[in-house]
This record gives C-alpha cells, structure tokens and sequence, in this order.
C-alpha cells in the first residue's frame, strides 16, 4: 500500500478505539453525576469491558506493524508523521501491558471508587482502606511492568506529564516551598481581610445561573457542552464538540460553586479548542495534565481572582444576589476572595497555601509507590504534614485523607501536575499581558476574549505535538520557570496586604 493507504488505515483503526474509549468516559461522566446507586456493580463490569476492548484493539500485532512500516515512510506531512510516532510510543508502552492486567486495574478503580464514596459518607478511612492497598499494588506492578529510571514514581508520573521526573518535582517543590513559607509569614503578620460576605446564604439556582454566565463570558461554547453537579467538580470530553464540565454548589459557601465553574470552564476551553479534524489521533489529545491545569489556573486564579475581572462582573452579581454584595466596592470583593488562610480542603485553598496540599500528597504517593509507606500509614502522615506545613488540625477523616477522588480513580502521579500547571499559568499570563499592554481594560470591560484567542493559537492548536517544557518555551521564549509564580503572587499580595 502507498503511504497515503497506510495512513488512512491508521486513522480508521485510531478512530474506532477512540469511539470505544470515550463510550467508555461517558459511562464514567454517568457513573458521577446520574447512575443510582444499585447500578453501581454492572457499571463498573461495562467498564472494565470496555477499557480491555480499547487495550486489545490497539495492542494487536497488525496495528504495531502498520505504526512500524508508517513510521519509516519519508512523504508523510509534518503532522501526519507526529501521529505515527506519538501513537507508536504510546503502543510501545501499552504493549508492556496485558488485557487482563488492564481489565484488573479497571476493576480495582471501580471497587475503589464506590468505597470512597462510602468512606466519605461514613466519614472512615478504613473502609477505603483496603480497596485503596489493593490498587496500590496494581500501580506498583504497572510501573514495574512499564519500566522506568531511578524512581518507580517516573513511570505513573510519565502517564500524566510525559518526560516527568521525582528528580525535576523535587526540585521545583524545593525552590518553591521556601520563598511560599517566607510570604505566607509575612502575610501571618498582617491584618487579614475580610471575606465574610463569601459566607452568607446564597440561593442554589441563582447560584447556577450566575455560574452558567460566567462560563458563556469566558468563551465556554454550551452548543458544543454542558455543565452538571458532581460530588468533585471535574471535566471530561468526548470530542472537542460535546465538553462537559462539573460543579457543586454549597448555599453558605459562594465561593465554592464559583472559582470550580472557572476552573473546569477553564480545562474545557482547552478541550473544545483542541483540532477537531484530527479526531482519535495525538494531535487532538491534550499535551499534558500540566499544561490542562495550567489553563484552569489561569482562567480561575489570574483572571478569575483579578480586579478588572470582578471590576466587570461585581455589577452583575449584584442582580442575582443584590442584598448579599450591595455595599461591597470592587476593591473589596478582590481582597476577599483572594484571602490567604491555611485550610483543610485542597480544592478551597487560596493560591499561596494550595502548594502545600500538592506537596503532601506528592509525597504520600511518593511514598505508597516506593514502598516506604503503605495505605494504613495515609491518614497519620496526612494529619502530621496539614499540622507541620500549615498548622492546621485534621478533625476527621473527610475534611482529610477522603476529601480527593484520584486515588479511588488510581490516578497516581498526577497531583504534582496541579503546582506544576499554577506556575506555567503564572509565566503563559505574564506572556499574554507583555504581548496585550491593554489586556486589564479589556477584562475590565467583559472581553475576555484576547486571553482565549491566545491560548487557542499559542496552546490549543498543538494538541499533544510538544512535550510541556517544549510548549512552554514555544509560548513564552522559556521553559518552566517557577520565578513567574513567585513574582506574580509576591506583587498580588503585596498589594492586598501591604506587605
């Protein structure tokens, strides 16, 4: 066959086990927004199903040799030639692999996912326990299985962030955790302000009607997705033209509902801007997790907790809740909501002390894979590093060790994507703003849409076509370099706290 044959054929195959995989996600996205309870043991069997379906597709003899003969090809076009080589190191990995191995994990996540939804009812991390331990060691064996170099952690970071190492993490994390403890002291020394006002009752529905318009003001395209409730606000694709996000919504908590919908509205824009002609093939798949969190970060935190941003919008929550925010300047409703408080839960942390949760669980997980610590050993390592790092008292099992979903789901290796995506949001904004001397009026005036247009040419097109150190400089002019973040959030709370 010519060329132009094998890559059609290539493409057909790529497609099919791309049908097979995102029947399987919306059974997922079913599984946390709508599935009843008793429905919970044949979900979990179609997707363990499925996945050994998608495994078995594409690790077949045939399609290894069609990569192998397509990736010797000169006349392929620059694009159609990074989908070969892309799908045929993931094929590469996948191989190492077995059906069976893919239809345990799968298995296993979904044992694991109903117990900690149990656990969090019943508030006890012991019924989680042992379901957790046994995917531990399913993901032990995976990164044994997938080989790796120095660490056993490399190889399940490597799913998340290819290239990622505990060697680069630990020195990101060692040049960050100083300077953030220095600013978070001297923040400690001031007066805090006043974010009282986030903690009135706020009518649910006027809550997701407000948190729809938001996400319509970003540039999120509700004729190509939507957004529901789930437990732990989260964000799926199926195709760049049917993106859904996740929210909750808490009636004493406004803040809850609100910076989640500009979070995962932020992972979604990148989603619905990914290349739809290349459906099924690298091209169309995100970069990395690092980059996808530090599109949410900087939608949530660089313009979702920046004046001009509120500046715009104060205006308009006056009409959905007009007694709880009438006497609040713009200058206030800044400062409040970007208060700087040690916390118990992750996902409610200002920006400074949300590091802090990543590095602990990057060092549990750390841990469990290596074999230093095992699953009983979580909750008392996890209540010592909240008091040590940011001296606070776990109370009880779900406002700690329960309160995030990725283990149940085994996402090992994938919190350090989340400091990781902060900073890369710091040095991509910093980017924008030199490139847009008018970019603050612009949000000032509602416009959003000189960020998004940037992020579409800069980011969304590439899809998976660099690594993240190569998008990075490919979008800035420098690889990741944590200075931004440190910069950006010493000059913001500078300002809020007259350090």
């Amino acid at each position: 066959m010519s060329s132009a044959e094998l890559y059609t054929a290539y493409k057909t195959k790529m497609q099919k086990i791309a049908d097979v995989k995102y029947a399987s996600a919306v059974l997922q996205w079913d599984q946390e927004t709508y599935l009843p309870p008793k429905g919970n043991d044949f979900r979990g069997r179609q997707l363990a199903t499925l996945s050994e379906m998608a495994h078995e597709l594409f690790t077949t003899e045939a399609v290894g040799t069609l990569l192998q003969e397509l990736n010797s090809k000169e006349d392929l076009s620059a694009g159609e030639k990074r989908n070969v080589q892309l799908s045929l190191e993931d094929y590469i990995r996948n191989v190492k692999l077995s059906s069976d191995f893919v239809r345990k994990m799968s298995e296993a996540v979904n044992t694991a996912y109903h117990a900690w939804v149990k656990a969090r009812t019943d508030n006890s991390f012991a019924t989680f326990q042992q379901p957790l331990h046994n995917l531990i060691e399913l993901k032990k064996q995976e990164a044994d299985l997938l080989g790796y170099e120095q660490h056993p952690y490399n190889a399940l970071m490597n799913d998340y962030d290819k290239g990622l190492t505990v060697a680069t993490v630990d020195g990101i994390f060692n040049h960050l955790k100083p300077q953030l403890s220095v600013l978070l002291n001297k923040i400690k020394n001031k007066p805090q302000v006043d974010n009282s006002f986030l903690h009135q009752h706020f009518d649910k529905d006027a809550q997701w009607k407000f948190g729809i318009e938001i996400l319509k003001e970003i540039g999120f395209d509700f004729e190509a997705g939507r957004q529901d409730l789930s437990v732990h606000p989260f964000t799926t694709s199926f195709n760049n033209y049917d993106v859904r996000v996740t929210t909750r919504v808490d009636e004493r908590d406004f803040g809850n509902m609100t910076w989640s919908c500009i979070h995962e509205g932020g992972h979604a824009l990148y989603e619905q801007g990914l290349p739809a002609t290349e459906y099924g093939l690298p091209l169309s798949e995100y970069c990395s997790l690092s980059i996808h969190e530090s599109q949410s970060r900087l939608w949530e935190n660089c313009i979702g907790r920046g004046l001009p941003f509120w500046q715009h919008n104060l205006k308009r929550l006056h009409t959905f809740f007009p007694s709880q925010f009438s006497r609040l300047t713009a200058e206030q409703f800044y400062k409040g909501i970007n208060k700087v408080e040690p916390s118990l839960i992750r996902t409610e942390a200002d920006e400074l002390t949300y590091h802090f949760h990543v590095m602990i669980r990057y060092e549990i997980e750390k841990m469990l894979i290596e074999g230093t610590i095992s699953a009983k050993d979580i909750p008392a390592y996890w209540n010592e590093h909240y008091q040590s790092y940011l001296g606070v008292t776990v109370p009880d099992d779900s406002k700690g060790c329960l309160q995030d979903i990725h283990w149940s789901h085994g996402s090992f290796g994938y919190f350090a994507t989340y400091s990781l995506g902060s900073i890369i949001a710091a040095q991509l904004y910093a980017a924008i703003e030199k490139e847009n001397a008018s970019l603050n009026k612009e949000i000032e005036a509602g416009n959003t849409a000189t960020v998004l247009n940037w992020l579409r040419k800069k980011i969304h097109q590439y899809g998976r076509e660099f690594t993240s150190e190569q998008l990075c400089k490919k979008a800035t002019g420098e690889t990741l370099n944590s200075t931004y973040f440190i910069d950006y959030a010493t000059k913001k709370y500078t300002a809020i706290y007259g350090l």
